[in-house]
């Protein structure tokens, strides 16, 4: 049956409260692999607890707290999920996570786009983080889903959204900066503990069963691992100053490749795409950022 937009549109989402600690701070650079060289002070106080503003918090890491799970998994929702897809993802940074804290994830479905029968649909679910005592807004983010199984259920006379502006492409030019970070083979088992237990990430029957070699590394992990390569490159090594971040995900990467992120920056602005250097496969494209002259407070 297709799709109910009226049901997605209205889809009861729970408020998820979440506190987490420094360790899981931490843990989260450590999957992403930053420490991998002891002797990089860009990054070692994203794994280390040796001063007084430490460890210090990539934005991209909002995207662990809150996680409202596979709710698209739910047969009430009327969405194919196994044909289903994580598209893009757009993070923008309000005020900076703090090393530990307690937050409360909010989400809702702000789109549900009809791409027509043979392309499938697209669904959108915008998520806050909110410090739970205080109700201040630290990020926002847009969750944007391909659901290639669903396309054509406006055909029933249901209305379909317009789409969210298209990313702009990436420069034809060579990169003006290029940053490469090795990826741990067990970075996908580590980042799974922070949120997203999907098997396919971990269980090498569930990963041949779709296709691939061996399991794969979550997006949004390589998505953060392009976040920490442009605060590195463009920001200092000062996480404040990474203001959003959004990219489409374009092929996954295995975990022990190589992320080589290529970078073109024009005033405020960055633009990016990612490769996994072994294959020379570009996983994540259309990538852009937007970069502070100062931190936020």
């Amino acid at each position: 049956m297709p799709i109910d937009y009226h049901r997605l549109k209205s889809w009861p989402f729970t408020d998820i409260v979440r506190t987490y600690s420094s360790t899981e701070t931490m843990l989260y650079a450590l999957s992403l692999g930053l420490g991998h060289d002891p002797l990089d002070e860009a990054m070692l106080p994203f794994v280390y607890e040796g001063s007084e503003d430490t460890p210090r918090v990539l934005p991209t890491m909002a995207v662990v707290l809150g996680y409202p799970g596979f709710w698209m998994q739910n047969p009430a929702s009327g969405i194919d999920w196994i044909k289903t897809v994580h598209g893009e993802n757009h993070l923008t940074s309000h005020r900076p996570l703090p090393p530990k804290g307690t937050i409360v994830g909010r989400s809702r479905v702000t789109r549900v786009v009809d791409k027509g029968r043979s392309k499938g649909a697209i669904v959108i679910v915008e998520r806050t983080i909110s410090d739970h005592a205080t109700g201040e807004l630290y990020a926002r983010i847009q969750h944007v889903s391909f659901c290639r199984g669903d396309g054509g259920y406006s055909e029933t006379g249901q209305p379909s959204d317009d789409p969210l502006p298209p990313l702009p492409a990436t420069p034809e030019s060579p990169p003006q900066a290029v940053d490469d970070r090795a990826t741990l083979p067990e970075c996908a088992l580590l980042y799974r503990l922070l949120a997203d237990r999907n098997p396919l990430h971990a269980d090498p029957k569930i990963s041949a069963a779709a296709g691939f070699a061996r399991p794969i590394l979550h997006g949004l992990a390589t998505y953060g691992i392009a976040a920490a390569s442009i605060v590195r490159t463009h920001c200092g090594g000062d996480p404040r100053l990474l203001r959003s971040i959004n990219t489409r995900f374009s092929a996954p990467i295995y975990p022990g490749e190589t992320v080589r992120t290529e970078m073109w920056r024009d005033a405020a602005a960055v633009r990016f795409r990612c490769r996994a250097l072994e294959r020379d496969v570009v996983v994540l494209s259309h990538g852009n950022a937007l970069i502070s002259t100062s931190p936020v407070a």
